[in-house]
């Protein structure tokens, strides 16, 4: 039974794997797991949730594994991913658990798991997982699971402070941010007001279904009018979860991770706090990103798509930076997982330090032209034993001859193939890429 993808178990709430025995199995074999090498030892867990009207029960569910086999569990409520991740590194937690579905619309949740490190489960573990959730020998009580609820938020809080302590020399800017309806709503509001900054604040009326729809990092439309409506300095917007943020400039601009990355390397690195001069992103960044870093005497390594394999790159080697061109940008230091408040206060600290606009920042990044194209598909079939989609490809491929890059990939959460083109003409690289999406539509879809 595989369960877990890119970014832990993802699926529409009250279908399979999301219904309550299996979630309850999940909570119970995750806790059989974690427990094999010292079973004398009670399992602490804390939850917490987005805005969901599936959060509820999905979170009793878990708790009713957990319990069944000894697990203390602590439900923090409504907060951010990246809070999970922090109270099970600093509160005392064997690990963190979280109900989302990210950037998805609400009738998909998910779950994700953090180890007591804060870091997210080995692939070993998740398997691990897999396996006892399949063996049908045993059995979750029906008896439901007990459940301590604190408000912890305060403790990231705090962690948060260490990043920008005030506005400086941006206080009283305004700034509108976007929270999606989403995990963020409860704290992002009053943390940037308390700073010192003239906040709008949209996307913070949420009621269960409303989560990202129309708001948030997947749509910045809204929030580039509020900006330039208003003359703000700038805009943050957040997703479902608040693992990630994108921005817009004073002018309506997007500015996406890449060029989040761009401009947080090059301060690091002016201020010596760059290990390695090395930068961790993934196949997605565009190549204009990983020139406009050498060229400045940055190496970017690339992983596949996902944060959880830049955390690993960065884990095992050190650095200090990484991030996804979707905005899950990391910075060690603060934590091994994408948060986009955390991305949102480095930003403008580095305005704040250097005097410079978001703008000029991010000016520093010229992009290759770049188009994706996504086509749903029934089944995940290896592209190269389908000869048509394999012979598209490789034309397109000669096509580029060496002054771009075709990646197709499908998603590890939802079934989407991904075909990403980059190249120096912006026309053609979309005919290249509606010509395979074509050809995966007629065998494929």
């Amino acid at each position: 039974m595989k369960l877990f993808g890119t970014d832990g178990i993802r699926g529409k709430a009250g279908h399979a794997p999301l219904v309550p025995e299996t979630v309850a199995r999940v909570g119970a074999s995750l806790v059989k797991t974690m427990i094999a090498n010292d079973p004398s030892h009670r399992l602490r867990y804390v939850i917490g949730r987005d805005t969901r009207e599936s959060g509820t029960w999905i979170e009793n569910e878990l708790a009713r594994g957990l319990a069944s086999e000894g697990a203390t569990v602590v439900s923090a409520g409504v907060v951010p991913t990246p809070a999970i991740a922090y109270l099970a590194r600093t509160e005392g937690f064997d690990a963190g658990i979280v109900i989302s579905a990210s950037h998805n619309p609400y009738e998909d949740n998910g779950i994700k798991v953090f180890g007591g490190s804060g870091t997210k489960l080995t692939e070993q573990l998740e398997s691990s997982v897999e396996s006892l959730v399949a063996d049908q020998s045993w059995s979750v009580p029906s008896t439901p699971g007990p459940v301590d609820r604190h408000d912890l938020s305060e403790h990231y809080l705090q962690h948060l402070g260490e990043i920008l302590k005030h506005a400086g020399t941006l206080a009283g800017s305004k700034i509108v941010i976007d929270c999606a309806n989403g995990a963020t709503c409860p704290l992002a509001p009053a943390l940037f007001r308390d700073l010192g900054f003239d906040v709008e604040a949209i996307g913070v009326s949420p009621n269960g279904k409303n989560i990202n729809l129309d708001c948030g990092s997947t749509h910045l439309e809204g929030l580039a009018k509020a900006v330039v409506a208003s003359k703000a300095r700038l805009g943050v917007a957040f997703d479902g979860d608040g693992d990630r943020a994108l921005f817009v400039d004073h002018t309506g601009k997007i500015v996406d991770g890449d060029a989040i990355l761009l401009l947080a390397a090059i301060y690091l690195k002016d201020r010596g706090r760059l290990p390695g001069s090395t930068v961790v992103a993934t196949v997605m960044s565009n190549i204009g990103l990983e020139i406009a870093l050498r060229d400045r005497g940055i190496t970017m390594i690339r992983t596949a798509v996902g944060d959880k394999y830049v955390m690993e790159e960065m884990v095992r080697s050190g650095f200090a930076l990484g991030g996804e061109q979707s905005g899950h940008v990391i910075f060690s230091d603060h934590l091994f997982t994408g948060d986009g408040l955390a991305t949102a206060l480095n930003v403008l600290r580095v305005m704040a330090d250097t005097g410079e606009e978001l703008s000029t920042l991010a000016g520093a990044l010229v992009t290759y032209p770049q188009v994706l194209v996504n086509v749903r598909v029934k089944k995940k079939t290896d592209l190269r034993l389908v000869p048509a989609i394999a012979d598209t490809m490789r034309k397109v491929e000669e096509k580029l001859s060496g002054s771009g890059r075709l990646l197709v990939r499908y998603s590890g959460t939802e079934p989407l193939l991904r075909i990403m083109l980059e190249g120096k003409d912006d026309a053609e690289i979309k005919t290249w890429a509606e010509q395979i999406a074509t050809v995966v539509r007629e065998n494929l879809a």
